[in-house]
């Protein structure tokens, strides 16, 4: 009877679990080890090369907090030693290795962000040269030994290099033999990743079972797509939320974002429950504003990397700014991609999160509620040239200061 209730028990945190997950490998696997009882040692590596997070870096970091909230161990696992090697997960081209000094340095900045979010108490924060670096040459040609070319070129990336006439360095494929034996080293339980780690974490899989450890299992998470909905929140594409943006920044960027894509954002950025959030999609499609609801999510996000009431404070800022009908003039620009001859308007306002689909912008440019730069703009053919720049607004809450790349 126990072990139908501890069973039944774990298929509902399963479920919880898998929210917001692209893959969960293998599935059974996990139900069994959650129904055992037991702490499951989770490990998520971080490779300190760019030291400012942004909420597509908490999405892992959630489901980190996530299995800490269910009795989980989780490991915080700076990846000092791989970090010299240079992941080129999703390169094209090698990747130069970070110095000692830029590891240590940007560690520390990692460390201090993401205990915005997990329990510094419930977290072991692990450093991979303790184990890597004792293995020396002899322990890293064995290593080596495990795995074949053959096996190594399975990853599209390397596969799209060494067809294309690329350079791979005999160093890049250290990288995932090296993450996959740091699962050996802690032996994990499981470990979470982008899905553009799906290679590395089944290599640590496989060299689990090579070294007579249980095999982890493997989730994966989506990269959250940026404020324009379009491409993957990314610093170089403008098109980020930062976790150390000001309320008030955090706050509008939070706004400008389609309703679509809001929906998506509660899902891999709120702690709200998914029957909560059921609850509001229900209440938008019987007739509640999408903005209210929009508010609800920014006031969380502000207020979980701020001091609690922040959110209301920004908000007030915000319909103060916008019932009056100014622009703010701390907008941060959103660089929008274009094939090098211009971009259409309604593709524009699509790309800057201002409408959830070009055929919706043109409607709303034909209603006469499109300005760019001051001025009214009724033609959806208009095209916005590479290099052009301005405030580009949508009725009077839909803003978006942005530069046609």
């Amino acid at each position: 009877m126990t072990e139908s209730k501890n069973k039944s028990a774990s298929q509902e945190v399963l479920v919880e679990l898998k929210r917001g997950v692209e893959e969960m490998l293998l599935e059974e696997e996990l139900l069994e080890r959650l129904a055992s009882n037991r702490p499951l040692k989770v490990k998520v590596g971080f490779d300190p090369t760019a030291p400012d997070l942004h909420l597509g870096h908490t999405v892992i970091i959630n489901k980190m907090r996530q299995f800490q909230e269910l009795g989980h161990e989780v490991v915080f696992l700076i990846g000092d030693f791989t970090g010299m090697i240079g992941d080129p997960s999703g390169k094209n081209v090698t990747r130069p290795p970070l110095t000692t000094e830029e590891i240590e340095s940007n560690a520390a900045t990692y460390k201090a962000q993401v205990f915005r979010i997990l329990d510094p108490d419930k977290t072991q924060v692990e450093f991979n040269s303790k184990w890597c670096s004792e293995l020396g040459a002899e322990g890293i040609i064995r290593l080596a030994s495990r795995h074949t070319v053959a096996r190594m070129l399975e990853r599209d990336d390397f596969s799209k290099r060494y067809k294309g006439g690329q350079p791979i360095a005999i160093h890049e494929f250290l990288y995932p033999l090296m993450q996959g034996y740091d699962s050996v080293a802690l032996k994990a339980d499981v470990e979470m990743g982008g899905t553009d780690q799906k290679f590395n974490l089944l290599v640590g899989r496989e060299l689990q079972k090579q070294y007579g450890q249980p095999s982890q299992v493997v989730i994966t998470l989506p990269l959250l797509e940026g404020l324009d909905g379009v491409q993957k929140m990314s610093k170089s594409l403008g098109n980020i939320v930062g976790i150390t943006d000001a309320p008030d920044d955090m706050f509008g960027k939070l706004m400008s974002i389609s309703d679509d894509l809001m929906w998506r954002y509660f899902e891999l950025l709120s702690f709200k429950s998914l029957s909560d959030i059921e609850k509001l999609r229900e209440s938008v499609a019987t007739g509640a504003n999408p903005r209210d609801v929009k508010f609800e999510l920014a006031r969380e996000i502000v207020d979980r990397f701020h001091a609690p009431g922040d959110g209301q404070k920004a908000e007030q800022r915000f319909v103060e700014r916008f019932s009056q009908g100014s622009v703010p003039d701390d907008l941060e620009e959103k660089v929008l991609s274009s094939d090098g001859d211009g971009l259409g308007i309604a593709t524009a306002i699509k790309q800057a999160g201002l409408a959830s689909s070009t055929s919706e912008a043109i409607r709303l440019i034909k209603q006469g509620a499109v300005r760019f730069a001051g001025e009214r703009l009724e033609d959806p053919k208009t095209i916005l040239t590479p290099g052009t720049s301005g405030v580009l607004q949508v009725g009077k809450r839909r803003i978006a200061k942005v530069r046609i790349g």
